[in-house]
């Protein structure tokens, strides 16, 4: 079966999110929600749609898929634009796979999903943006997409959570 979207990210935090700064690049890290504890993916270039949230309040939906437009570079304009200080959290369902090397599929991956793949796709990616009260089943991708879970990047250095264990420890 081939999928229209391969890998999804669900109501990641902006907080765990190195953005960049001087010449260090972000990043976008996730883990396999299957595999915990597998190396971190960067999913930086992905490409698709995203969802921006108060907290979990749906407030605006955009796609990343410009020669330029990345997943990342999206998400980092909207922390400078008119959206800013209105999200904190975000959700995005990408078009690009990981592949056996950790990184991500060629942007000139070309692929044919069928009518009604494409159709349990674009339902699944609106029930899990939105979480529509009424609706009693979750999206249907499938198997062959893959859940990535969001790993704070270490280049924040320790998370309030971690400072205060660290000062309960001491005291």
């Amino acid at each position: 079966m081939v999928s229209l979207v391969h890998t999804v990210g669900l109501f990641w935090e902006d907080n765990k999110v190195f953005w960049g700064h001087g010449n260090q690049a972000g990043a976008l890290l996730g883990v396999p929600s299957q595999n915990v504890l597998a190396d971190p993916i960067d999913f930086r270039d992905q490409l698709g749609v995203y969802v921006l949230y108060a907290d979990y309040t749906l407030v605006y939906v955009g796609q990343a898929g410009g020669e330029h437009y990345r997943l990342l570079h999206r998400l980092r304009q909207h922390r400078t634009d008119d959206l800013a200080g209105r999200w904190n959290r975000f959700s995005w369902f990408g078009l690009r796979r990981v592949l056996e090397s950790g990184t991500l599929s060629s942007v000139k991956e070309t692929w044919q999903p069928t009518r009604l793949e494409v159709l349990n796709h674009l339902e699944a990616v609106l029930i899990h943006a939105a979480e529509p009260r009424l609706n009693r089943q979750g999206g249907r991708f499938g198997e062959e997409v893959a859940r990535y879970l969001q790993v704070r990047d270490q280049r924040l250095g320790p998370s309030c959570e971690e400072m205060i264990r660290e000062l309960y420890k001491n005291i």
